[in-house]
């Protein structure tokens, strides 16, 4: 009940009262005293280059944080949490390495060792204490894609003793795919890498949340789809390039009439067991500190039953096959591989790091401690990179596996380097024991593991209501990625969520402001009843930046807003000066002839008294007449120069045509945060033509970069000078009220 009454309650205003005088561009410089320190680029190369002893230690620690924080690790309070956790996810590591193994289309054991090598170097090398890096569905459909593409069953087929049929060499297959898979990888990690030492981890802010959560959605349908074909027993054709989906599902429809019985009866069960497992691991998590590994006992349970019943032999259900013991030594990648997949790799190393990146710094701020995003691309890197060289294929962070970890107390990534430890176990003496394990059981688990994904399509209801602009950057994403596959997917998906930007600033929100009374606060006329627009002012504002993609869109909507078609009312002008000066010339020429014809008749009237120079008596009387004369003919010439004067049309400076036509005009450019060349000379050709037409401009808000782009740009000169920028919309409004007597300026009350 309280509450409610505090919810009624009107909130209490703070009032406050400021007296100063009006500032413009100039008087902010002497006021503030602006500093004009710049750095140059000379030395800013020096600094960078520059290696001293604190700087080296400090560069070497970062660029190796296990050595910073390993040394003070509180063996008491985490080693027991990290201890299990890692024990926890390196079981998880099993299931979902072999089963992502498939979607890389190479062996099982290559998710095995891509659960090892790359965890121990992001141990090393890594910020993130929470995130599980390993074998991703997204990455792994996406390195799939790519060993599909350069090395199609096509290729691999033998003739059977010389004879007409023939059949696939797995073997080679597999190798030429493995050697594939392990050159992308390499190509990525050293993409990577050199993104990070160059300090570009920025490059993931490309990657909006819609973006990443619809291309995961998108890539979760790939996986789905690559997977049908272990769950159905049947062989399908490999098809890449855009639209290979759409040609995979009709070549899976077209071959359901082949399923095998045996398979299906082995997915069914196993999805159906795992879905309630893990609905009863989950209402068992509030009574058990550690999570049920429903996954190992699935895959424990599926191999003892293809082995007891040898389901392979009988129903011809497709199983794991060899898985060989022990590691490989480092292998190089093939070079001359790596100009096919150029495109491939990169965008491997921006999808797997912007997911990496996402999900280790909502850890972080859960957990209040930094992650460093170039450091991470440096860590990723290095784990592709020498994850490659060990056939490893790429990886990123699991979701799945990061909650987990979380959950049953893993406090560092110490816990990660004990999941490796597991992993190397298996490797060495556990791993051939899932020999016989189906892979329509590893297609399942697949299968479950993606349902989280699956519930994403809830967020276009929830952008639909939020912000329908990103919302259409989810559903083309999905759209453009399911046609495109993830590689081209990803490069069209980021170059539409970029225009959508740019559609945006080109089509912003342009408002008249006015003042609510007796405040020095401006809101746009048309949002406010209270608002009210000042007589002779207006104050014009646009809610983007300027630049030359909107330029002559601000210039039309200024017009409109205005309500002056200035063009016309110049052109208007500029006839009424032309005809003006035809008058004008027409009557000097006029005038100029009448002119010569009065001196002719003065010239002779000369004459005809010099005639008459005997009769000296009359002298004074022809004296009066000529000077009757002569004033008669000035008087004559004087009337002609009055009549050609009427004649003239002037128009006075500040003459207006239009009544409507405002006094001045305020550029509120606080939206603005950068200028380009086009942008300036917009603003100088408003300034000039409106000054014509006789209607003051004057600017402000403006930032300090878009005064120093006006400069640059010669928009000053000797007649217009900084003295038109101001502060603030309220010192331009008081400045324009009061005149331009810069002596007197006027003060500012609010």
């Amino acid at each position: 009940m309280d509450e409610e009454m505090k919810e009624t309650e009107p909130r209490k205003r703070v009032k406050y009262h400021v007296q100063r005088d009006v500032l413009d561009e100039l008087g902010v410089d002497e006021v503030a005293e602006k500093s004009n320190f710049n750095v140059s680029m000379k030395e800013k190369l020096k600094d960078a280059v520059r290696c001293t002893g604190p700087k080296f230690k400090s560069c070497f620690f970062s660029f190796v944080p296990l050595l910073s924080w390993l040394p003070r690790y509180p063996f008491k309070e985490n080693a027991v949490g990290d201890l299990i956790s890692g024990v926890s996810v390196g079981i998880m590591h099993l299931p979902q390495g072999m089963a992502y193994a498939l979607l890389a289309a190479v062996p099982p054991v290559y998710g095995l060792y891509s659960s090892f090598y790359p965890i121990l170097v992001y141990f090393i090398f890594g910020t993130s204490k929470h995130i599980s890096v390993g074998t991703y569905a997204v990455m792994s459909v996406m390195i799939g894609s790519v060993t599909e593409r350069l090395a199609p069953d096509s290729d691999f087929m033998v003739q059977i003793n010389n004879t007409n049929s023939t059949s696939l060499d797995t073997n080679s297959r597999d190798l030429e795919r493995v050697k594939i898979a392990a050159t992308v990888t390499f190509l990525s990690g050293i993409f990577q890498l050199l993104l990070g030492l160059v300090r570009f981890g920025f490059v993931v802010t490309y990657l909006s949340e819609p973006l990443v959560r619809a291309y995961t959605t998108a890539a979760a349908i790939h996986v789905i789809v690559s997977q049908l074909k272990y769950t159905f027993g049947i062989n399908t054709s490999r098809y890449s390039g855009p639209l290979s989906l759409i040609y995979t599902i009709i070549d899976i429809c077209s071959l359901l009439g082949e399923t095998n019985i045996g398979t299906l009866v082995v997915s069914i069960v196993t999805i159906f067991g795992l879905i309630i497992a893990k609905e009863l691991s989950a209402l068992a998590a509030r009574k058990i500190p550690i999570p049920i590994p429903v996954e190992l006992i699935t895959i424990i349970i599926a191999t003892v039953v293809s082995w007891q019943f040898n389901l392979n032999a009988k129903y011809k259900v497709e199983v794991v096959g060899e898985i060989p013991s022990g590691l490989q030594a480092p292998v190089p990648p093939a070079f001359n591989l790596m100009g096919s997949m150029v495109g491939d790799a990169f965008a491997l190393a921006v999808v797997g790091y912007g997911i990496a990146i996402s999900l280790g710094r909502i850890f972080a701020l859960k957990y209040a401690y930094k992650v460093d995003s170039n450091q991470e691309l440096i860590a990723l890197g290095l784990s592709n990179a020498i994850g490659g060289l060990f056939r490893c294929f790429a990886i990123s962070c699991s979701m799945s596996r990061s909650m987990v970890q979380v959950s049953t107390g893993g406090k560092s990534q110490v816990a990660g380097a004990v999941s490796a430890v597991v992993i190397l176990i298996i490797l060495l003496k556990i791993g051939e024991l899932f020999e016989e394990l189906p892979k329509a059981v590893l297609a399942a688990i697949i299968y479950v593991n993606l349902h989280g994904m699956m519930k994403q399509f809830g967020d276009i209801c929830a952008l639909w209501k939020t912000n329908r602009v990103d919302m259409v950057v989810w559903v083309m994403t999905l759209i453009l990625t399911i046609l495109f596959n993830p590689d081209l997917g990803l490069a069209a998906s980021i170059a539409f969520s970029i225009l959508t930007v740019v559609f945006r600033t080109q089509l912003p929100k342009y408002s008249l402001l006015g003042q609510l009374p007796g405040t020095d606060i401006y809101k746009p006329v048309e949002d406010y009843n209270q608002v009210l627009q000042i007589p002779g002012l207006a104050i014009f504002r646009s809610s983007a930046t300027l630049y030359f993609a909107n330029a002559e869109m601000y210039i039309d909507a200024l017009y409109e807003k205005t309500g002056v078609d200035l063009a016309k009312l110049l052109s208007h002008k500029k006839k009424l000066e032309a005809k003006r000066l035809r008058k004008e010339k027409k009557a000097a020429k006029k005038a100029k002839k009448e002119a010569k014809k009065r001196a002719k008749q003065a010239a002779s009237q000369a004459d005809k008294h010099q005639e008459v120079d005997s009769e000296l008596s009359d002298v004074e009387d022809n004296g009066d007449e000529l000077d009757f004369s002569d004033q008669e003919a000035n008087g004559n010439m004087h009337e002609l120069s009055v009549k050609g004067q009427k004649d003239v049309v002037t128009v006075e400076a500040g003459h207006n045509p239009d009544s409507n036509l405002p006094k001045a005009i305020i550029l509120d450019l606080s939206p603005v945060n950068f200028l380009d060349t086009v942008a300036v000379k917009t603003l100088r050709n408003i300034y000039k033509d409106y000054g014509e037409a006789g209607v003051k401009v004057y600017l402000c808000g403006c930032q300090s970069g878009v005064v120093e782009s006006m400069e640059k740009g010669d928009f000053f000169n000797e007649k217009v000078t900084k003295s038109i920028i101001f502060s603030s919309v309220h010192d331009a409004v008081l400045y324009s009220q009061q005149g331009s007597d810069e002596e007197d300026m006027p003060k500012t009350y609010f």
